[in-house]
């Protein structure tokens, strides 16, 4: 009865044939319980739809996983000192030791000695190469193809940006602190950073740029509703944001929230976004095999270019980048999917602005991507809407989520973006839905 189906299928909404529900989550079918690492969760980067530009090559990747050490890393403070110059803060921080030095005037420096915690690991995020830092991030270009468009930008990004700190032991939860230790295990912050001293007596900061944070209500699920953006200082206690990005002035203290991340936290570096997912969110995110299901199913149902007549599909996901000659395409205005066509081209209007032939509505027509980072859905829902202006589909679910995420963009703004792509989403709502036509015959 599926082969009846097909042609009501793609006319209005595509819906779920019950086959697929099976390959909806995925227990991670490769890993024994018995042998396999504990994952606290991954870290996803912003703007790449599954894998940098150029391909993912040791430490920079679009995403990174955190897996609990065979030895834990980790550090807590001890010791402080207070020095006279920062010849003498130098002498105290030596190099075997963590230690994160707090520069108060060209007199005094308070270094902050840390030492060895056997209950938690800790993993670095920042710009820099060097071997302290376990995912390296660098500024994201929204759109960018190739790492060439993205050479020339003066990064952002701090160095040695943030630093993540899990539990070892159940629940197995991860906290965020800005700044990460240098080569020489050190944390400098200089004369102009922002830095103060807390009420039982410990030193505290925050760094040029900031990190920002924010945790969604009610996890990363369908149901969930962005956030407050919030600061998180050197030590990770948690401020409502500066005026500008590196306003000497702090935030206030927001003394009822954490820096623990949740499912589906938003870590800002001034460049760059992060996804926080926890292991257990990601075990009932739909996987990549689920997604291509999906594009295979909408293939199989054979859409229709209205004018041409000639049957349209989604290309494999690894060919995401190059416009095929069977690529669907859309007119952003109304959501009717068309094959590539030269109809309706005003020269008057710039080539930008195409009139549908189906309702001549006129608007943007740009081809159609699948959307193919499985951990930015919220849900498992069919591909049936698709970002404004860009172009990639996804489920109707995860495209209102992301419309409504105020993002981090450049010292002081912020607007939505698509999280395949980055670009800043336009138009009323920021995605639309598709309207296949489904095969005459």
């Amino acid at each position: 009865d599926n082969e009846q189906s097909v042609p009501q299928l793609l006319t209005r909404d595509v819906k779920l044939e019950k086959p697929l529900a099976k390959l909806m989550f995925s227990p991670d079918q490769d890993n024994h319980p018995s042998k396999a690492p504990v994952k606290y969760g991954e870290l996803i980067v912003l703007g790449y739809n599954g894998s940098l530009p150029n391909g993912d090559r040791g430490r920079r990747k679009s995403r990174f996983a955190l897996f609990k050490r065979p030895k834990a890393n980790g550090v807590k403070p001890s010791t402080v000192h207070i020095a006279c110059t920062p010849q003498a803060a130098k002498a105290i921080s030596n190099k075997d030791q963590h230690s994160i030095s707090y520069t108060l005037s060209r007199a005094q420096t308070v270094v902050v000695e840390y030492t060895h915690d056997s209950n938690t690991d800790m993993f670095q995020i920042g710009r820099s190469t060097e071997s302290p830092i376990d995912f390296v991030v660098t500024d994201t270009v929204p759109g960018s193809q190739s790492n060439a468009d993205t050479q020339s930008v003066q990064s952002t990004i701090s160095r040695f940006a943030c630093r993540i700190v899990c539990q070892r032991s159940p629940p197995f939860t991860a906290s965020i602190c800005a700044a990460g230790f240098d080569s020489s295990k050190n944390i400098f912050l200089g004369e102009k950073a922002a830095k103060w001293k807390t009420s039982d007596g410990q030193m505290d900061g925050l760094t040029t740029n900031g990190v920002l944070v924010m945790h969604p209500r009610n996890g990363f699920t369908e149901d969930s509703k962005p956030g407050v953006w919030r600061e998180i200082s050197v030590c990770g206690n948690v401020f409502s944001l500066r005026e500008t990005r590196s306003a000497q002035q702090r935030g206030k203290m927001v003394e009822n929230e954490s820096n623990q991340l949740q499912d589906g936290s938003l870590i800002d570096l001034c460049g760059a976004t992060l996804l926080w997912r926890t292991a257990e969110g990601l075990a009932r995110t739909p996987t990549v095999k689920h997604l291509e299901a999906l594009r295979q199913e909408i293939n199989a149902a054979r859409p229709q270019c209205p004018v041409g007549f000639n049957t349209l599909a989604f290309p494999s996901m690894k060919r995401k980048d190059v416009v095929d000659e069977k690529q669907p395409w859309v007119y952003l205005s109304c959501g009717h999917v068309h094959g590539y066509h030269n109809w309706g081209n005003k020269e008057e209007r710039d080539g930008k602005d195409r009139e549908c032939p189906m309702c001549r509505s006129v608007g943007p027509y740009v081809p159609l991507w699948l959307g193919c980072e499985a951990g930015f859905y919220v849900d498992a829902g069919p591909p049936t809407h698709a970002f404004s202006p860009c172009g990639h589909v996804c489920s109707e679910k995860t495209t209102a989520y992301w419309s409504q995420i105020p993002l981090p963009h450049g010292t002081h703004t912020f607007h939505a973006a698509c999280p395949f792509c980055a670009h800043q989403l336009a138009g009323e709502q920021g995605y639309i839905r598709l309207i296949f036509q489904g095969p005459l015959d």
